[in-house]
């Protein structure tokens, strides 16, 4: 079917129909052709504006004038003097068309189908001059702009006007973009919480893995982590023990009363951050100043400080910085200021100045406070058949408990010791004591501080495999006893009443390549003297020992040496020294 305005467009047509207009879908329709009346006037819808031609809405169907001059004949194919955009032309005959399937029949001539309901006439109807039917809303035929109006090739386009159908507005279109924008809203909104959330996880994450390697290297440098000790250093630090660095002062205290000193070094280990303090038995063996072999009571007696430091060092590989001498008056005044001391006692020590049957002075239990009074009368108390280590290990505790009580500043310490007025070796003065000591009580009040009992074996000189906890761990240092083998060990005990015989003894064992050890004197005089061993093959020994000091080989018998000594002399009345 051809749908153009032109039905006669480029070819034969049947004249016996026109197009008329558009239904509703855009489909032309047509009707019976008029007669045609040559010289019946054109019909010019637009007559009333321009000002002639047919007035279809004028009183009568009146004609308003005619423009002179000018006819329209559809029929011609020669050029008109006028052009009406609205005029098809000739229309092929065709079979009326029924877009609802009713009318007339196919084939009928003279029928036609009027769209707006009006019945078409019978026969044939006259045709209205240049009249076309279109459909209302609907725009007319496009004018053909190339001047080829009749030439039956030119093609017309349609406006998109022509086909402005009538678009109901969708209620829906708002509610269906709002949700969208609230869907996508929405996403975004879960996509960045999901995205803060992982990096707030990945922040968690990353602190939680420098707190635990900072924690754990913390541990490893302070060498607390567990399996990492070593035969060479059970502080599980990565420096060996030997290569640590310490700061070593020796104290003695001295019993002004009673007599007898206690030793003990105060360590400061300053790359493990541990403080510790090392108990000396006055039993340990210890290398005089002309080298002979004599205990370290006797050397804190006879040498002095500085003899005695030098002497420790040799025996335990140490270096001592300074010596502080403690006589028990000074100890009582130090826990005075200082303000009392907390300990736990072992054992309840009475009274030195109160009389028998009076309540002890300091009772045994656990924090137990002690004045300066109190805690000088633990120090020093030996209970009757108690070793001399249970009285050492009692000092060490009275130690602890003044660390723990001492200003950790050094200034304030300082000031502690300033007050105590007491006169200190020359190694020490009172601005190095007081900052050592105020290192140390850090270390007390943070629990980085111990106490160990150098273990010494019943000679006096120190087992590799006994002290290597305390002497190379603790002080860094190795034991260096005195060698058995290097001179026989004689202690000589002067039994004579003849208070000149042991130094004269003294120089004639030194003389025949002997150690002296002071022996002390005997409460009572003996008339015989002795020469006692109690290893079988020190016999020997004490037959040399006899021979030297001008004995008689009957003197020399087995029996109870002193700890330290391989042979033991007891100067009786009988003996004659010999001119040195």
């Amino acid at each position: 079917m051809n749908d153009r305005y032109d039905a006669g467009y480029g070819g034969d047509h049947d004249d016996r129909y026109e197009l008329v207009g558009y239904d509703e879908y855009g489909r032309p329709i047509y009707q019976p052709t008029a007669q045609q009346q040559p010289q019946q006037q054109p019909y010019d819808p637009y007559a009333q504006q321009q000002g002639y031609g047919y007035d279809p809405y004028a009183a009568g169907g009146q004609q308003t004038g005619q423009y002179p001059g000018q006819s329209y004949d559809t029929g011609s194919q020669h050029p008109v003097t006028s052009y009406d955009p609205y005029d098809t032309g000739q229309q092929a005959p065709v079979p009326p068309y029924d877009p609802y399937g009713h009318g007339a029949a196919q084939g009928a001539p003279g029928t036609s189908y009027d769209p707006y309901g009006r019945a078409a006439a019978s026969g044939q109807q006259p045709r209205v001059a240049e009249q076309t039917a279109y459909i209302p809303q609907q725009a007319g035929p496009a004018e053909e702009t190339d001047g080829r109006a009749g030439d039956g090739r030119s093609e017309r386009d349609y406006a998109t006007g022509q086909f402005a159908f009538v678009e109901e507005p969708d209620t829906d279109s708002e509610d269906v973009i709002d949700w969208l924008n609230f869907t996508e809203n929405r996403t975004e909104r879960r996509e960045e919480a999901k995205r803060r959330a992982r990096s707030r996880l990945v922040a968690l994450v990353v602190v939680l893995a420098l707190t635990a390697v900072g924690g754990v290297g913390y541990l490893w440098y302070a060498g607390k982590l567990p399996g990492l000790s070593s035969s060479d250093s059970k502080t599980g630090t990565a420096t060996s023990a030997a290569a640590q660095n310490r700061d070593v002062v020796v104290v003695h205290l001295h019993n002004t009363k009673k007599g007898g000193t206690s030793t003990a070094l105060l360590v400061d280990n300053t790359t493990t951050k541990q403080g510790t303090t090392v108990l000396l038995p006055n039993s340990l063996a210890v290398a005089d100043d002309d080298g002979s072999t004599t205990t370290l009571a006797k050397s804190v007696e006879d040498d002095g400080s500085s003899g005695t430091r030098e002497a420790i060092d040799t025996v335990l590989g140490t270096e001592i910085q300074g010596t502080w001498r403690l006589d028990t008056p000074y100890l009582q005044n130090l826990v005075d200021i200082i303000g009392n001391i907390e300990i736990d006692t072992n054992a309840d020590v009475p009274d030195p100045d109160g009389k028998k049957g009076t309540a002890p002075l300091v009772t045994k239990g656990k924090d137990r406070t002690l004045g300066g009074k109190a805690a000088v009368a633990y120090a020093t108390y030996r209970a009757s058949g108690e070793a001399q280590n249970a009285q050492l290990e009692r000092f060490g505790q009275v130690m602890q408990g003044v660390l723990r009580k001492v200003s950790s500043d050094a200034q304030g310490a300082t000031v502690t010791v300033q007050t105590l007025a007491q006169i200190l070796d020359p190694s020490l003065t009172d601005k190095d004591l007081g900052t050592f000591l105020a290192k140390l009580a850090d270390l007390a009040k943070g629990g980085d501080y111990k106490t160990a009992l150098l273990p010494v074996q019943t000679d006096g000189t120190l087992s590799a495999q006994a002290s290597g906890s305390v002497v190379k761990d603790v002080l860094g240092g190795s034991a260096k006893s005195p060698d058995k083998d290097a001179a026989v060990r004689v202690s000589v005990q002067n039994a004579s009443g003849v208070k000149g015989n042991t130094e004269k003894a003294r120089i004639v064992l030194l003389n025949g390549g002997f150690t002296f050890l002071e022996g002390g004197t005997a409460s009572a005089a003996q008339s015989a003297s002795k020469v006692l061993y109690t290893d079988a093959a020190d016999k020997e020994n004490a037959t040399e020992v006899a021979k030297t000091l001008g004995l008689p080989t009957s003197a020399v018998t087995k029996g109870s040496t002193t700890s330290n000594a391989n042979v033991s002399v007891v100067l009786g009345q009988d003996y004659e020294p010999t001119s040195s």
